[in-house]
């Protein structure tokens, strides 16, 4: 199935400049902003109590984050969750208190303070120390992803597409965390597993790429590299079109109808579906070509069989 009907090589090299320089100020920027803002760490990395609790009336957050204030938990995070009638309420590690009499005494000071009656929807604790270990593992997870992945299509394909590919993959993951900062939004343990679902898609669509680059520079006689990898990505854009659309479109409804707990997983999917679609194209291809990827690099070696000497003479 063809989305695209294209007759003629599109010239995508052609505009590697313009893209390298767009790709490298939104690292640089992703960078900055990891580094001034930092990342809205979630309950999960952070360690403490959260409470989400339900109102008859639209709540008023002002006067939620006053009563909390009053109550002595001036520490709380109040934000809407979902829609106006549901409060996610966040509060710091707290020795010696158990989670089910924390949540109670929220309750009460939320119900005397506001006069309106409330429902605990939900109470999660997660402890420091499990917080620390999940920032940990997490962190490793990503590096040996990327490791694993510069070892397999250095030996799958060629050093210089391994190199392009990582670069593709530290480009996607720096520009999906550089969102999540900028933005403000929480980061969780699912948009971890997003992140990581975003690299094994990125390395899924580039090693089609390179797969098709490798096999073009075997047929394709003449041409320069820059041509053959044109040739390439016009061959496999219908498909990556194709691939990238379908996934937006679940992604799109995950967004919408998949209520308030995995926005935050749905959003760095969608982000990263896009950007891993134009870092395939641009970024992967741009760093095999700057690292001066040849014919002569992907053409087999003739292995010379023995006995071709002695052919003709008899046995």
């Amino acid at each position: 199935m063809q989305l695209l009907k294209i007759k003629d090589t599109l010239a995508f090299m052609s505009y590697r400049k313009v893209a390298s320089i767009i790709s490298i100020l939104l690292v640089i920027g992703s960078l900055a902003s990891l580094a001034t803002n930092k990342l809205n760490w979630g309950l999960d990395f952070t360690g403490g109590t959260l409470l989400e609790v339900g109102f008859e009336q639209p709540a008023d957050l002002g006067k939620i984050r006053a009563v909390m204030e009053s109550g002595g938990y001036d520490d709380a995070i109040v934000q809407l969750f979902g829609n106006a009638n549901d409060v996610l309420i966040r509060l710091g590690q707290r020795d010696g208190v158990k989670a089910e009499m924390l949540g109670n005494q929220i309750l009460s000071i939320l119900e005397q303070g506001t006069g309106d009656n409330i429902t605990m929807r939900r109470i999660e604790f997660v402890g420091a120390g499990v917080g620390d270990e999940l920032t940990e593992q997490g962190g490793l997870a990503m590096l040996t992803a990327l490791i694993c992945i510069l070892v397999y299509v250095a030996f799958r394909f060629e050093w210089r597409f391994a190199l392009g590919s990582v670069t593709a993959l530290a480009h996607d993951v720096i520009l999906t965390l550089g969102l999540f900062s900028v933005l403000g939004l929480e980061f969780d343990l699912t948009v971890l597993a997003a992140v990581l679902a975003v690299i094994g898609y990125s390395l899924n669509d580039t090693i089609v790429v390179s797969d098709r680059i490798r096999e073009n520079f075997r047929k394709v006689r003449k041409g320069s590299p820059e041509e053959i990898i044109n040739i390439s990505l016009t061959q496999t854009l219908s498909r990556t079109m194709i691939t990238s659309l379908t996934t937006f479109l679940v992604l799109l409804a995950l967004f919408f109808k998949g209520g308030a707990l995995i926005h935050g997983f749905s959003t760095a999917l969608l982000f990263g579906i896009i950007i891993g679609t134009y870092s395939s194209i641009y970024v992967a291809s741009t760093v095999a070509l700057g690292l001066g990827i040849s014919k002569e690099d992907l053409i087999p070696e003739e292995v010379e069989k023995e006995g071709v000497d002695q052919e003709g003479f008899p046995l």
